[in-house]
């Protein structure tokens, strides 16, 4: 439904939907790029990097594309280091408009290599020794398929089930992969997006037909959608107000309608629909902030 939709208003009002990434061809016979953006948490970016350690991949198709914030720090330098005997990784320190996810994705993108690309979060924690490979046949075997969502859980989960928050095949940059040719065609990214750039990209994936497939043989674990405060559902609130230039402007109240749709949850006496709640309000308010000109939103 919500794709006829999106495709439907797209005839009517057509617009641009390229993202700001110009992403250079795969080269060097690299067959997967794990692009992975972080700043600090070295201690999450270990789990990613010990799970990458242990597939079964061939070194010699594979590379880890690190981009940290802010322009690196030692301790992320050195994590890379401690790692690169076992893993073909690529330490890449943000070079400007630090803070901006959707320009950290774009960066390490256009210095990706590999024909079909994964996007990682740093706290992102796969379950097989064969995730990678099998995620590699997968593509070769489903021409057809432009991106492959894993089966993804939330790792408090383990703890106490009442905390699997997710919807197990939801398309974002905690782990999802792409043909590169789409990535392209689309243009990565919209760079000056704070958050969520990942699901701004799914609108115009959507929009532009793309297909992709659910992996259920394929598992992740990755921390439940967990709202302390305001400040990030803002940023992201923010970031999505900047579509009106870009977006028909009855495109763009949909997609801020269907971002803050859970904000009414916030009344319900229940932890996961509070959470689910609280990033609503968040996000209106940065919406809201943003249409009075009130900057300096970003993740905390």
């Amino acid at each position: 439904m919500r794709e006829r939709v999106l495709q439907t208003l797209y005839r009517w009002f057509p617009f641009d939907l390229r993202g700001d990434c110009t992403v250079p061809a795969a080269s060097d016979g690299m067959t997967l790029s794990c692009v992975i953006n972080f700043y600090g948490r070295i201690n999450l970016l270990e789990g990613i990097l010990y799970s990458l350690q242990d597939q079964d991949i061939s070194r010699d198709r594979l590379e880890i594309v690190l981009v940290e914030d802010q322009g690196g720090t030692e301790a992320g330098r050195l994590a890379a280091e401690q790692f690169s005997p076992k893993l073909p990784i690529r330490y890449l320190p943000l070079d400007a408009n630090f803070g901006r996810m959707g320009y950290s994705r774009n960066f390490g993108l256009a210095h990706s290599r590999g024909k079909y690309v994964l996007f990682l979060d740093d706290d992102t924690v796969l379950q097989q020794g064969d995730f990678l490979s099998k995620l590699v046949d997968v593509f070769e075997s489903i021409p057809e398929a432009d991106a492959l969502v894993p089966h993804g859980a939330a790792a408090y989960s383990l703890i106490d089930d009442r905390y699997d928050f997710h919807d197990p095949y939801f398309m974002t940059s905690r782990c999802t992969a792409y043909r590169r040719s789409v990535l392209a065609e689309l243009g990565g990214f919209v760079s000056n997006f704070i958050g969520q750039e990942d699901v701004e990209f799914v609108v115009r994936f959507t929009i532009a037909g793309k297909k992709y497939r659910q992996v259920p043989e394929l598992h992740y674990f990755h921390p439940p959608l967990m709202v302390p405060n305001f400040r990030k559902p803002m940023a992201v609130g923010y970031s999505f107000s900047m579509l009106k230039s870009r977006y028909p402007m009855l495109l763009w109240l949909l997609v801020v309608l269907n971002c803050a749709r859970h904000a009414p949850l916030y009344l319900l006496p229940v932890r996961r629909f509070r959470e689910m709640g609280r990033f609503g309000i968040g996000f209106l308010a940065g919406v809201v902030a943003a249409l009075f000109k009130k900057e300096g939103f970003k993740y905390s």
